[in-house]
C-alpha cells in the first residue's frame, strides 16, 4: 500500500501546496510514508486535472488517496463526480481525508470484511460531503453573479483586471506560429482568451496599416 498525497487550488493566485504540512503530520502520526505529491491549479468543479488523473494512473490496488478535505478532489456535479468515483473504484484505491475522520481507518484497514464495511461507510460519506461541496461551489457562483449584476447596473463594474505581462506572452506565442494547444499547455489560458488576443492583434495591426498610409 502507498499513500500518495493530493494538493489542488483553483486559480493559480492560490497555494496549492498550503496544506502539504498538515498532509505530512497526518502521515507521521500514523508512522506511514507519503510515497508523492501530485499537486495543481485547476478547479475542483472539473473533471479536466491532469494532476489526479495522473496519480490514479500511477495507483496500485489499497493504495490510498489522501487529501485535506473532500471539497479538494471534488466540487463536480452528480455525473462527473459518478465517472470520477468509478475511475477511483476500479484502481480499487482508498480515499482519505483530513476533514472525514471515518475514512481514516482505511488506511490501516486490516481483514476484508473490516475493508467492505469501511469502504461503504466511507463512500456514503464521500457522497454526502461531495454533494455539499458541490452546492457550496454553486451557491458562491449564484452569489457573485448577483454581485455582478448588482454593480453592472449601478454602472460599477469593471471586470477581472487584465493580466497584461501574461497576455503580451501568450500574443507574441501567437506571432511566432506556436499552435494553440501549445499555448494552452504552457499558459493554461482558454481557447476564448486565445481568441480574444488573436482578434486584438489583428485590429492592432490593422491600426498600424492604416496609420502608414
Amino acid at each position: 500500500m502507498h499513500l500518495r498525497a493530493y494538493l489542488r487550488a483553483s486559480t493559480k493566485e492560490q497555494d496549492a501546496s498550503r496544506a502539504k504540512k498538515d498532509l505530512q503530520c497526518f502521515a507521521d502520526e500514523r508512522g506511514m510514508k507519503i510515497v508523492s505529491w501530485y499537486v495543481e491549479n485547476e478547479s475542483g468543479a472539473s473533471l479536466a486535472r491532469p494532476e489526479l488523473f495522473r496519480l490514479l494512473s500511477d495507483c496500485h490496488p489499497g493504495d490510498v488517496l489522501l487529501v485535506e478535505q473532500v471539497d479538494r478532489l471534488s466540487r463536480l456535479n452528480a455525473d462527473d463526480w459518478s465517472k470520477l468515483k468509478a475511475e477511483i473504484a476500479a484502481k480499487r484505491v482508498r480515499v482519505v481525508a483530513l476533514d472525514l475522520p471515518t475514512s481514516y481507518q482505511l488506511a490501516n484497514a486490516g481483514d476484508d470484511f473490516s475493508s467492505r464495511m469501511l469502504d461503504a461507510i466511507n463512500g456514503m460519506m464521500l457522497d454526502m460531503l461531495a454533494a455539499i461541496a458541490r452546492k457550496d461551489y454553486e451557491d458562491r457562483r449564484r452569489r457573485q453573479a448577483q454581485g455582478i449584476a448588482a454593480a453592472k447596473a449601478k454602472g460599477e463594474y469593471k471586470g477581472r483586471p487584465e493580466d497584461a505581462k501574461r497576455n503580451a506572452e501568450i500574443m507574441q506565442m501567437l506571432r511566432d506560429g506556436k499552435s494553440w494547444a501549445g499555448i494552452i499547455a504552457a499558459t493554461r489560458c482558454s481557447r476564448s482568451t486565445l481568441s480574444r488576443l488573436r482578434l486584438r492583434m489583428q485590429e492592432e495591426a490593422a491600426l498600424d496599416q492604416n496609420s502608414a498610409r
